[in-house]
């Protein structure tokens, strides 16, 4: 199977499904990437021109916007206050719960290292969902697995005409137990 169809169809799927979670929108709106990008909030402003040149950099930029107090900890209301101007509402209890999953040392805080921990658990979620629904694209209907038969009119949507042979030739790379079609746990090696 050619990796950059499936990569395509993974784009494809994730823009044409529900928005992606709050910090994955809300990392994105912050990005120095983003070139209207200008953060402020009561205690400070971060412009989109400070480029550290590496994720984690940025996701320390996003956790300064979000410790509104600069006290270098983010609390459940400061979580709820900055994703609800990402457009995304977060209950209190919720905001408390999700604190409370990730908080690491129990003063009911989130310090920076929790919060990249927390931002990568919801990204590592994020690809499992994208990859989820490009092998249910891939995939016949309601079998678990990519046949030949289901690869060739995957393909042939994409753009690409193969024959069942070269289908078959493209399953086999990645069929790890040899039954002739891919799993999706086959389906995840493949792709990661």
């Amino acid at each position: 199977m050619k990796k950059e169809a499936l990569n395509s169809t993974i784009s494809t799927t994730h823009q044409s499904s529900k928005k992606p979670p709050p910090f994955c929108r809300f990392f994105s709106m912050l990005s120095p990437k983003n070139k209207n990008a200008m953060v402020s909030s009561p205690s400070h402003a971060v412009p989109s021109t400070i480029s550290t040149g590496s994720k984690s950099g940025e996701l320390e930029r996003v956790f300064r916007y979000f410790d509104e107090n600069g006290d270098g900890k983010i609390s459940p209301a400061e979580l709820q206050n900055c994703l609800r101007a990402a457009g995304e509402e977060l209950s209190a209890e919720d905001a408390e719960a999700v604190v409370e999953s990730t908080d690491s040392d129990g003063d009911g805080l989130l310090g920076l290292e929790d919060f990249l921990k927390l931002v990568d658990a919801e990204e590592e979620e994020e690809k499992g969902r994208n990859i989820r629904d490009a092998f249910r694209m891939y995939e016949m209907e309601g079998q678990g697995c990519i046949t030949p038969n289901s690869l060739r009119r995957m393909l042939k949507r994409l753009g690409e005409t193969r024959s069942i042979g070269e289908c078959r030739a493209m399953i086999r790379r990645f069929d790890l137990n040899g039954d002739g079609v891919i799993s999706f746990d086959e389906f995840k090696v493949m792709m990661l």
